[in-house]
């Protein structure tokens, strides 16, 4: 999962700027702006500007709003995922953010909290408790920037570490679906005997081995705790013997023959084709190969496909059963919305992020952080596993959606050093030397 950065350190002084200067002259009055007729004007950006039927779902739950309130003047803009982030960055720079957004968790909303252009929709949430306690474990955590305020509602959920395995291969050579890394470790060596990659993955771009196996991977040896103590650079390193150990599972993969030939040399697509085509007897990856799967594959290949998560580590201070992951993106609300036009700002915020809208996306074959009941026969049955699974397990981060991107980077490559026989202590090293260079002030 590619860290997502928007705001250059000229636009958010820009930005910063131009909040603390004042409202630019083509701002809303303290009660927003009205039409002519006596309409409240409401703008709102977004990227669901596709053909697939997520974005479709998003924007038909727009037009019911307009549909349902006919006394706003509602301004509504599907931006190409593209040119989405550039152009909220020009605008933010501007200090001319729409009242309703579409913003992506990690740095992007954090850099916008930090200049000062987002206002919490923590009354929103609090006013619709039965609401908000339907939102999975850690889904407001990426957009509370200080207690007690909340400053979007997720509409999307990341979930990157599925373990999605072949029934099929599995009856057929006896093997026991993994639960443990000794279990791992005979499926490893019983797939390999007979000929059959146990795992499939396709590493040509490189956070794929980062984002897939080793978040979920090392926070079973690590813990959480441990992992964000470490991004901080408060009682932690990467050098630290637990990260070495969490390296060394990884590598214990890559030695006993885990993945197929080549697979710094493939893309993700191409590792998808290769497992749903029964060359290999896993594949650990995220909801995306849900969506990819169903578009390229018969119903015969797809019933084969079971989901669970990775296997318990042994001694490991980090919980078993868990998925790295997280929110994706939701809709914030801009800092100069006032009035009556934060009011309908807030009815349209719910209306595409409330319990029958997250039902909705859900039913789009799409994974929300929330937790709602899909109708079995509007989504795929493989869709409708990994759902059900991913609800009941507990999120843990995905490593790039914390580190700096030098970090980032560093770790990324450096999975793929270790697979072409380099050093887990090199690549560790290099690791805390970018996130160390990043902290320092």
């Amino acid at each position: 999962m590619k860290k997502i950065r928007t705001l250059g350190l000229a636009l958010l002084m820009m930005a910063m700027f131009l909040t603390a200067c004042g409202e630019s002259s083509g701002t809303k009055n303290a009660e927003g702006e009205a039409s002519k007729d006596g309409k409240v004007k409401l703008t709102i950006w977004h990227n669901f500007a596709g053909d697939d039927l997520r974005a479709k779902t998003v924007r038909s739950l727009i037009d019911q709003f307009a549909k349902d309130n006919p006394n706003v003047e509602l301004d509504a803009q599907a931006i190409p995922v593209d040119g989405y982030r550039q152009r909220l960055s020009t605008v933010a720079a501007a200090n001319e953010l729409p009242d309703v957004f579409f913003v992506y968790a990690g740095s992007q909303s954090s850099e916008l909290h930090k200049a000062g252009l987002l206002q919490p929709i923590t009354e929103l949430v609090n006013k619709n408790a039965d609401w908000k306690n339907q939102f999975l474990p850690g889904a407001f955590e990426p957009y509370s920037f200080e207690p007690n305020q909340i400053y979007s509602a997720p509409i999307s959920m990341s979930a990157t570490s599925i373990l999605y395995y072949n029934k099929s291969l599995f009856d057929k050579h006896k093997v026991k679906v993994p639960t443990t890394w000794d279990e791992m470790m005979t499926a490893i060596k019983v797939f390999n005997e007979n000929k059959v990659t146990p795992i499939a993955l396709g590493n040509k771009a490189t956070w794929v081995a980062q984002s897939t196996i080793l978040g979920s991977l090392a926070d079973r040896v690590t813990g959480t705790e441990w992992f964000k103590n470490a991004v901080a650079q408060k009682g932690a390193k990467f050098t630290d013997p637990e990260f070495i150990k969490a390296l060394g599972y990884f590598k214990q993969l890559v030695d006993n023959k885990a993945f197929q030939e080549g697979a710094n040399s493939i893309d993700n697509t191409q590792a998808e084709q290769y497992f749903i085509q029964g060359n290999a007897a896993m594949m650990i990856s995220g909801a995306w190969t849900l969506t990819n799967l169903a578009a390229s594959s018969s119903e015969e290949q797809m019933k084969n496909i079971e989901v669970t998560t990775l296997p318990s580590i042994p001694d490991g201070k980090g919980e078993a059963g868990t998925i790295s992951g997280g929110a994706g993106g939701g809709l914030a609300l801009s800092k100069r919305t006032t009035g009556a036009t934060k009011e309908a700002a807030l009815k349209l915020i719910y209306a595409i992020c409330g319990p029958d809208a997250q039902k909705a996306i859900a039913e789009s074959n799409s994974m929300v952080m929330f937790d709602t009941q899909v109708d079995k026969s509007k989504v795929s049955s493989l869709y409708y596993k990994a759902f059900e699974l991913v609800k009941k397990s507990k999120i843990t981060p995905v490593y790039d959606a914390y580190l700096s991107a030098d970090a980032g980077e560093a770790i990324n490559n450096g999975l793929q050093e270790i697979m072409m026989g380099g050093s887990v202590e090199a690549v560790a090293q290099k690791l805390q030397d970018a996130q160390a260079r990043s902290a320092t002030p």
